[in-house]
């Protein structure tokens, strides 16, 4: 497995992982007046560190900003934190098969196919 494309794994796992966490928090507080969401948006600036190269990739932080409610609404919408959550989990468990395979591979090449 290549190192950097192992770096990139980890970082974009790690900032999914951030996302969920983000989109619990939001959901467990959608009831409180005054409450404003937080989002993490990473795949553009990871995508971005990964193009300039293993230093920049190792050096990428996801960040958890203040977001608003969609346009007209002034409270959090659950139906659009639960499907962020579902598609958060549906591309950690993708990144996590696709690693999966890679070990297979690995391994599959050191012990011959035996």
């Amino acid at each position: 497995m290549n190192g950097e494309f192992s770096v990139l794994a980890l970082k974009a796992l790690d900032s999914l992982s951030l996302r969920a966490e983000a989109t619990a928090h939001n959901i467990a507080n959608a009831g409180t007046p005054g409450y404003r969401p937080v989002s993490v948006s990473f795949e553009k600036a990871l995508a971005e560190a990964a193009t300039r190269g293993g230093e920049a990739l190792s050096a990428f932080t996801p960040h958890v900003e203040q977001s608003r409610p969609p346009l007209g609404s002034d409270t959090l919408r659950l139906d659009l934190e639960l499907q962020t959550a579902t598609a958060t989990t549906g591309r950690y468990a993708a990144i996590l098969e696709v690693l999966d395979r890679q070990v297979q591979l690995q391994a599959l090449a050191l012990t011959g196919g035996k």
